[in-house]
């Protein structure tokens, strides 16, 4: 008997991100609730908190009945694009109300190491500055990522049925 594995085949998009969604859908699981949670997952993943995203992540699967680990997985992937927008949230903040400071590693490090409480009185209202702008800009982002990735979900959604059919 011949036990060889063949490699899956395709670019890297198909391999990791459309075969598990595919194989999502051939589970039962709905295109909306795939887009629920692909939309979901990018929103929370760009939450401007450090550290702060993975439990979001998982209290919305676990209260939503989403898929955990494409959620978390989404929340992985983002993580590049959290770090690019966390200085424009806090920056955008300061619309908010947030002071306007110099936002430096170095100086945050500093900060941090001269205790948290000090910390969190020197940079708190900048980040609850940039909560805030989120929470204006993450509806509508979900909205247009959810409806927008239904239509081509329900294609893959169709494919994958006839293709198990076939």
């Amino acid at each position: 008997m011949n036990h060889e594995v063949t490699p899956p085949q395709g670019s890297f998009w198909k391999r990791r991100i459309v075969a598990p969604i595919a194989a999502q859908l051939s589970q039962g699981i709905t295109p909306e609730k795939i887009a629920l949670t692909l939309a979901l997952g990018t929103v929370l993943s760009l939450f401007p908190i450090m550290g702060s995203t993975t439990l979001l992540c998982t209290l919305a699967a676990l209260l939503l009945r989403l898929n955990q680990p494409v959620i978390q997985l989404l929340n992985w992937i983002c993580y590049p694009l959290q770090l690019t927008l966390l200085i424009p949230f806090y920056r955008a903040g300061e619309w908010l109300g947030a002071p306007h400071l110099a936002l430096s590693i170095p100086q945050m490090i500093d900060r941090f190491k001269a205790g948290v409480w000090q910390f969190i009185q020197d940079f708190g209202l900048i980040a609850l500055g940039g909560i805030g702008i989120w929470f204006l800009v993450a509806p509508p982002v979900a909205a247009l990522l959810y409806f927008g990735l239904r239509p081509p979900l329900r294609a893959l959604a169709a494919r994958t049925a006839r293709a198990r059919k076939a």
